[in-house]
């Protein structure tokens, strides 16, 4: 097993102790609520990648044939009827390779937010500081992912992001709108070399208890101000759920990047899961996705012809408790060409455990 910072991870469970210390206490107040979460799993990869780490597009559940925290995670929130805080902080290999381009502590950062709640009778919000990205329907916390790993548009995809926001959501919550003032395409420090913001929008809807439509996009750019680059990016994705026991995700996703003297392109990527409730604790999901990028702008290839890729993967969850998930995934990946060390096409099995306190 590779060696873990231990900074984060002390604070963390120095964390962990105040949250058991102060819960066995009184709160009279209510407004603040500690959490945490942790996530170990164990990966084999049949394509035997080089330095054990799995491929380049992927940054969760990076390391093959180590057992590993994905995530481990606490989390402060603060709530009035006017004021909403957040903050949380984590270690793992989610923080070590997808925050691996922000600097000291700030890679360590899991959200750090606050809002102000701007109307007394409606719910119109006005937040700033570091987010879970508005784009997607997969984030960091695993459990609350339906698969156990990402999806390759999720991993190359903001996770996160750092700005302000406006948000309202009407009073039967059927409606919720936000726009965005952001520091850039997942950044948290702003360079001198970037200094332009970017924007973004989101918009979901939900009818009923069974189905939710989201779209969110992103305009700004992902490159340094000098290179003139404009990014495009339109997250649309479904959830239905027509029986207590069967969800059903139907994403697309496309993007676009134009000016400057680099390859004008548009890369775009569908996704579909189903999960089936097989018992009380007990559940299966399934996911097909296809990622197309032929000018490389996200995602690099072995050769000019671009990056191209389709995904199968299978897993089971098992609510060993109602604090612990146990869950073991099947994956398949096939590439246009020899992209993984052992060829096109590349399996892998991942076992993982989910704690959530």
């Amino acid at each position: 097993m590779n060696s873990i910072d231990l900074k984060p991870l002390l604070l963390t469970c120095f964390l962990l102790f105040t949250i058991s210390t102060v819960r066995a206490q009184k709160d009279s107040s209510r407004s603040l609520k500690l959490s945490a979460y942790a996530e170990f799993y164990y990966s084999f990869d049949f394509s035997k990648p080089r330095l054990q780490e799995k491929a380049a597009f992927l940054y969760n559940y990076k390391r093959n044939r180590e057992v590993q925290p994905n995530l481990i995670l606490t989390k402060a929130s603060y709530s009035t009827k006017r004021i909403r805080a957040n903050l949380g902080l984590m270690t793992g290999n989610y923080a070590r390779y997808n925050l691996s381009n922000e600097p000291g502590l700030l890679r360590y950062m899991y959200e750090a937010n606050f809002g102000f709640k701007l109307s007394r009778k409606h719910k119109l919000w006005l937040d700033a500081g570091i987010f879970p990205s508005h784009i997607g329907f997969e984030s960091a916390i695993g459990s609350a992912c339906p698969n156990l790993t990402r999806s390759i548009v999720a991993e190359n995809s903001p996770y996160y992001e750092s700005g302000v926001n406006i948000n309202y959501t009407t009073a039967n919550e059927h409606l919720m709108v936000a726009l965005w003032l952001l520091n850039g395409w997942q950044r948290i420090h702003i360079s001198r070399f970037s200094q332009r913001p970017s924007g973004g929008l989101q918009v979901a809807y939900k009818p009923n208890t069974r189905l939710t439509i989201n779209y969110s996009n992103f305009l700004g750019s992902a490159h340094p101000d000098s290179l003139h680059r404009f990014r495009t990016y339109h997250n649309l994705y479904a959830l239905y759920q027509p029986y207590s026991k069967l969800g059903l995700t139907a994403g697309f996703d496309i993007g676009t990047e134009t000016g400057g003297s680099l390859p004008n392109d548009i890369w775009f990527t569908p996704i579909a899961i189903v999960r089936y409730q097989l018992c009380t604790k007990l559940k299966m999901a399934i996911r097909g996705e296809y990622y197309q990028d032929s000018k490389q702008i996200m995602l690099a290839a072995p050769t000019a012809k671009g990056f191209e890729m389709t995904g199968l993967s299978v897993n089971a969850d098992y609510h060993a408790h109602k604090k612990l998930l146990l869950r073991i995934e099947g994956k398949w990946y096939h590439a246009l060409e020899s992209y993984f060390h052992s060829g096109a096409n590349n399996y892998a099995i991942t076992g993982c455990a989910a704690l959530s306190l």
